[in-house]
C-alpha cells in the first residue's frame, strides 16, 4: 500500500509539472513568496537540505554563502527546478531525485532542513520526518511552511472528507495534523506561528535534541 501511494504521488506530479507553476501563480506571486523569502533569511547553514524542491520556487531566495542539497521524488518536477537553477545561476546547490522517507545521506549531516508545502505529500508523513532528523546534526533546525488541517472544527472536518478525493487527483493531502507529526518524529518544536486564518498555513521550527 505505502509503496502503492508513493508511485500515485510521484505519477501525479510528473502529470502536473508543466502547469504547476502556472495553477499556482496567484496564490505564490501575493502571498507564498514573501513567506519563502522571509523563511531563508533565516538559514544560515552552512550545510542544507531542502526537502522537496518542486519546480525550484525557492531557488530565488537561496543564500550565497551556503551548500545547499535540494531533492524530490518526481522527475518531472526536478526538471523544471533545473532551469530554474541554471537560470538563477546558484552554483553550490546540488538537486537529487530522492524519497524523503529513504534518504540516501549520512546520520548527522546537514546544519538545517528546509521544507515549504511538502509534507502534506510525502505518503508517510512521520518517516519522512523522522528522515529530516537522523540526516540533521544533534542541534540542527528544521524549518517549515506547511499547508493543514484546520484548528477550526466546522472547516476541519470539511477538510478530513475532502482530503481523499483532493489526494487522489493530486497527490496532496489537505487534513494532515503536521505539528503533530512533527513532535512524534522526534523533532523539538521552537516555534509555530499561523499563517493564515484557522490555523491552515503555518510556520514551524523545530531542532533536533543533542
Amino acid at each position: 500500500m505505502a509503496q502503492r501511494e508513493k508511485q500515485h504521488t510521484r505519477s501525479r506530479y510528473d502529470l502536473i509539472a508543466p502547469l504547476y507553476n502556472f495553477m499556482e501563480w496567484p496564490i505564490e506571486e501575493f502571498v507564498f513568496k514573501q513567506w519563502r523569502k522571509e523563511l531563508w533569511d533565516q538559514i544560515k547553514g552552512p550545510q542544507v537540505l531542502e526537502i522537496g524542491v518542486g519546480t525550484g520556487k525557492n531557488i530565488p531566495y537561496y543564500p550565497e554563502n551556503i551548500e545547499l542539497t535540494a531533492m524530490d521524488l518526481s522527475p518531472g518536477m526536478l526538471k523544471r527546478a533545473e532551469q530554474q537553477l541554471a537560470e538563477k545561476q546558484k552554483p553550490r546547490v546540488t538537486l537529487k531525485e530522492m524519497d524523503a522517507e529513504n534518504m540516501d545521506f549520512p546520520d548527522d549531516h546537514f546544519d538545517e532542513a528546509v521544507a515549504t508545502f511538502v509534507f502534506c505529500s510525502v505518503p508517510d508523513a512521520i518517516l519522512g520526518l523522522k528522515e529530516a532528523l537522523r540526516v540533521t546534526k544533534p542541534g540542527g533546525k528544521l524549518h517549515l511552511l506547511e499547508h493543514m488541517r484546520a484548528d477550526q472544527p466546522a472547516l476541519a472536518t470539511a477538510m478530513d472528507k475532502l482530503d481523499r478525493p483532493i489526494h487522489y487527483l493530486i497527490g496532496v493531502h489537505i487534513a494532515r495534523r503536521t505539528v503533530s507529526n512533527v513532535k512524534k518524529a522526534g523533532w523539538k518544536i521552537e516555534s509555530v506561528r499561523d499563517l493564515t486564518f484557522g490555523g491552515i498555513v503555518k510556520k514551524i521550527e523545530a531542532r533536533k535534541p543533542h
